[in-house]
């Protein structure tokens, strides 16, 4: 028989976490895994990394303001009839030279560009470090939520095992009320399908559970999941009373607090920054330059005697070349920009074009929060509504099974209704765990909007 690679994955996790089954269990409170997260998760290390980059960027940036000094040399050999270069004769022979210099350069004025890309940096490093924290209280939701769903699976599980022990009882009750002739044998094989279906039921939920501890351990970037638990905290409540706050106060606390709004505020002032750039290139540019230079020359040489008489010598010791043949030149220069085909004019449209664009995404991202605070708190609000009827329907649900049970044990109602009553118990007790853990993570949302951490986040 083939098997698939989506089960030979489930079975291969399975396997695992079966071998390790005996093995101590690392329990995890949600606080411990939203830390080990952010010391961890790959998304933030490379934010990190983006934080380090904007730093060297400022380093590039101060650069601009030091001169640029810069050495050469070059050793040639000339064959044939070429100018001497230190003599300046034109000869015929072989020749070797060495040429040493050194160059220097600093601008003195270029529209304040180096000022203001200096200024843009430190902005740039500003961006980096809110898109940072940004990333980390994504990541610390994407872990509560997470947590939760592990939570909602255990609970799940629990309800099924237990839904599984009610009917293997009731089923042993009813062998004995066949045998004695109370309910007829038929309702014995409905009960015998429910138990198979319990068992189904718990298998699907245990792999549930497992998926979710696995995608929690690879948020986590967990090498060894095999022993990875969580706390059971399943308690709910408000401890930090979020829901007795107005939404226009939590709005106002969002906008002093939230970090993309930080984040658009600082790409608006890059962008202002960036037109000032632009704008620098249409002023003339001055920078100072200073040269060294010097050259030897290894050819013998043509020299005349007192008597005007031509005689033949070798070259002079090299560095007696050097330092008699050693010039300075250095200087100012200016440009002009006068015409440069529209593209500094071009340049700076386009980057007011970008600083509208970051203005119009300030405003977006107001709105948006507005939106979303008003969302999050009518949610939190209805979650809480939901789970509370969640819970009063199950009490009901629980009423009704108990009266439904007393009149099947009595045999005064067929096993098909005494089933569906207890298949109505079964979606009562799982929807009030869903609405539970949806309570939760919506409270949670709804104090992220409101500055409360589910971890303190250390901002560089």
């Amino acid at each position: 028989m083939k098997i698939n690679k989506y089960n030979s994955l489930i079975f291969a996790i399975l396997f695992g976490f079966g071998l390790s089954a005996q093995a101590q269990t690392k329990v995890w409170t949600l606080e411990e895994c939203v830390r080990y997260a952010l010391d961890n998760n790959i998304t933030i290390k490379l934010s990190e990394l983006d934080v380090k980059n904007a730093a060297i960027d400022k380093k590039d940036a101060f650069g601009n303001y030091l001169p640029s000094v810069n050495g050469n040399a070059q050793h040639s050999w000339n064959i044939g009839r070429n100018t001497n270069p230190i003599t300046n004769a034109n000869t015929t022979e072989t020749t070797q030279y060495t040429q040493l210099g050194v160059s220097a350069g600093v601008d003195i004025y270029k529209g304040l560009q180096n000022q203001n890309i200096y200024r843009r940096t430190k902005l740039s490093i500003i961006a980096s470090q809110y898109q940072l924290v940004k990333m980390q209280e994504d990541v610390s939701l994407n872990v509560a939520n997470a947590f939760l769903e592990i939570l909602f699976n255990k609970e799940n599980l629990k309800v099924r095992k237990e839904q599984l022990a009610i009917d293997e009882k009731r089923f042993t009750r009813s062998e004995e009320m066949v045998n004695a002739g109370t309910i007829p044998r038929g309702d014995l094989f409905d009960l015998k399908a429910t138990v198979a279906t319990d068992k189904q039921n718990i298998i699907v939920a245990e792999n549930t559970l497992l998926i979710s501890k696995l995608s929690l351990a690879q948020l986590l970037q967990l090498k060894d999941f095999t022993n990875f638990d969580v706390v059971d905290d399943t308690n709910v409540k408000d401890e930090n009373g979020i829901l007795l706050q107005n939404p226009v106060d939590i709005y106002n606390k969002a906008k002093e607090i939230r970090t993309d709004l930080k984040i658009a505020q600082t790409n608006l002032e890059i962008a202002e920054k960036n037109v000032v750039i632009a704008k620098g290139a249409y002023q003339p540019t001055l920078s100072g330059f200073y040269g060294f230079n010097t050259r030897a020359g290894y050819s013998d040489q043509v020299k005349f005697d007192e008597n005007n008489i031509p005689y033949t010598t070798g070259p002079d010791p090299v560095f007696q070349q050097f330092s008699d043949n050693k010039g300075h030149n250095f200087g100012l220069q200016l440009n002009v920009p006068i015409f440069n085909g529209f593209s500094v004019r071009n340049n700076v449209e386009r980057n007011k074009v970008s600083l509208e664009k970051s203005k119009i995404d300030l405003e977006q991202k107001s709105l948006d929060l507005q939106r979303n605070v008003y969302t999050a708190f009518t949610d939190a609000k209805g979650a809480l509504n939901a789970y509370e009827s969640s819970t009063v329907t199950l009490e009901a649900r629980q009423q009704s099974y108990n009266y439904a049970k007393e009149k099947y044990d009595v045999g005064l109602m067929n096993s098909f209704d005494f089933t569906q009553a207890q298949t109505l118990l079964t979606n009562a007790q799982s929807d009030v765990i869903r609405a539970k853990y949806d309570y939760m993570f919506k409270i949670k949302i709804l104090e992220f909007y409101f500055g409360i951490p589910i971890v303190p986040i250390i901002k560089n």
